[in-house]
């Protein structure tokens, strides 16, 4: 069923429909209408209100989940609630110190990340996400230096200054004259490509004997190919923190809608795809349910915001995923945040 416009409900209709949303966000419970009544806001009888739940309910807006129970809103509802009638509270400043003072500890980017995802759970109370930025920056060089006769540590260069190391294992003692070479031959076929495409012109070179390498340093040629390959091969797609966040006292009563859940986010390149799709909105965006495919059988809703350098361009996207009843007012305004924030650390 479609659901009708905000504006096509009457001022009273309104007025309980955001009341019985928002009573449900807070508490997961259905609600009544003694509850509303009792309430004392809308200055109406149980049975008046009754009257007015039962038409909100025919409209596909409101559901009652057993017959003597109140309502709850149905995802048609909910959006109906979040892109019409919503009132965003913006983050707090202290959680906005928080967020920046996490953020801001020393430590490599991949720390940064983790410490997004888990500052998203820490303050919606839900599942943190933050998908891994798309690297695949242009070298400038590489360099193999001796640590000992079994290791050698690769420094890779990329044009933008940034510098990444990794502990390449020797397969028998390298001369210094063999390392100088390697890294002196990978360097050359380095300059403006990305590693794949100077692995791939190394590779088909090696293969083909065209290389001047002796044994010693194609060897090592191959190895320090490896150990970038794998790497990256390894880098997650995708960074979840506070799953246990999820196992609450209401959710523990519809446990097959959360195992549903979890074995989604187990499925972390599914989700990746979801939040991928998100790279291109100019704001926040929110999935709610069956809205999409992946989430149909758990009923979840993700709130997913891109964060971009400070060039504007889309780095990756991070958000927080959990039950339908999410807090949409707060947690929007705490991952658009934090989006910025991000965004200004990985500069």
């Amino acid at each position: 069923m479609q659901t009708p416009p905000v504006t096509e409900l009457s001022t009273r209709a309104r007025e309980i429909f955001r009341l019985v949303v928002e009573g449900y966000l807070t508490s997961g419970q259905p609600v009544g209408s003694k509850t509303l009544a009792s309430d004392g806001a809308l200055n109406l009888s149980p049975a008046s209100i009754r009257s007015v739940l039962a038409e909100l309910e025919g409209l596909g807006l409101l559901a009652a989940p057993h017959t003597s129970a109140g309502r709850m809103p149905t995802e048609g509802g909910l959006r109906l609630f979040v892109d019409g009638m919503m009132q965003v509270a913006e983050p707090s400043d202290a959680e906005r110190q928080a967020i920046e003072r996490r953020l801001s500890a020393p430590g490599p980017i991949e720390a940064a990340l983790e410490a997004t995802s888990a500052i998203l759970s820490d303050i919606s109370g839900a599942a943190g996400m933050v998908m891994v930025p798309r690297r695949e920056p242009r070298l400038a060089q590489l360099s193999l230096v001796p640590l000992s006769p079994d290791r050698a540590l690769a420094v890779l260069v990329g044009e933008d200054g940034g510098i990444e190391n990794r502990i390449v294992a020797l397969s028998s003692p390298a001369a210094a004259s063999a390392l100088e070479q390697a890294s002196n031959y990978i360097t050359s076929r380095l300059s403006g490509r990305t590693l794949a495409q100077a692995a791939a012109a190394m590779r088909a070179e090696l293969a083909d004997g065209r290389s001047q390498l002796d044994e010693a340093s194609r060897d090592l040629v191959e190895r320090g190919l490896a150990v970038w390959s794998e790497d990256a091969a390894r880098r997650p797609v995708l960074i979840v923190r506070g799953q246990a966040n999820l196992l609450d006292e209401t959710a523990l009563s519809d446990i097959d809608r959360v195992r549903s859940l979890l074995d989604d986010l187990e499925s972390k390149q599914s989700v990746a795809e979801l939040l991928d799709s998100a790279r291109d909105a100019d704001s926040t965006r929110i999935f709610i349910g069956s809205e999409n495919r992946l989430f149909a059988l758990s009923g979840s809703s993700i709130i997913a915001s891109p964060y971009r350098d400070r060039d504007g361009k889309v780095v990756g996207v991070l958000g927080v995923i959990g039950p339908t009843r999410l807090n949409y007012a707060r947690v929007v305004p705490i991952v658009d945040f934090t989006a910025q924030s991000l965004g200004k650390l990985i500069g």
